[in-house]
């Protein structure tokens, strides 16, 4: 699918949040069913994912945590996706450096580092170290409240 500007422009307005599809074809000079039409092919491609994020700084006990992950094995995007199925996980991507992945993980009251490591990362294989960054406070860092 080609991503044009028209495009770019409708995913930035919907950053903006709940943002009617009216709104969004007035400030861009379109017709609200040229929006809605052109926001339902980009989900249906797999381009856009409208979804609801939440401040962990705004909700009580909760905290994020970066993880770096260093692996015994060089099938990367694999062991990404396993990764990505872990309680707590919010997104991995595989890196450069001295780690082959980053995760982003969303710790709360009860699911903490501890529980974490011992309960979730231990079901993993070909882990050989992590490395753990707690967020004291994040900008702009809105992210999928999963728990």
């Amino acid at each position: 699918m080609k991503i044009d500007e028209t495009n770019i422009e409708i995913i930035k307005q919907l950053r903006q949040g709940r943002k009617s599809f009216r709104k969004i074809a007035e400030e861009l000079d379109l017709s609200e069913n040229t929006v809605r039409s052109r926001v339902a092919r980009l989900i249906e491609k797999g381009v856009l994912d409208v979804a609801g994020l939440v401040d962990p700084e705004a909700i009580p006990g909760h905290r994020v945590a970066i993880v770096g992950v260093k692996l015994n094995t060089m099938d990367l995007v694999k062991k990404g996706k396993e990764f990505s199925i872990l309680k707590g996980v919010v997104s991995v991507s595989v890196v450069t450096g001295r780690f082959d992945l980053i995760l982003i993980v969303l710790l709360k009251e009860g699911f903490g580092l501890l529980e974490f490591y011992t309960e979730e990362v231990a079901k993993l294989k070909d882990v050989q170290s992590v490395e753990t960054f707690v967020v004291y406070k994040g900008y702009n860092m809105k992210v999928p409240y999963i728990l």
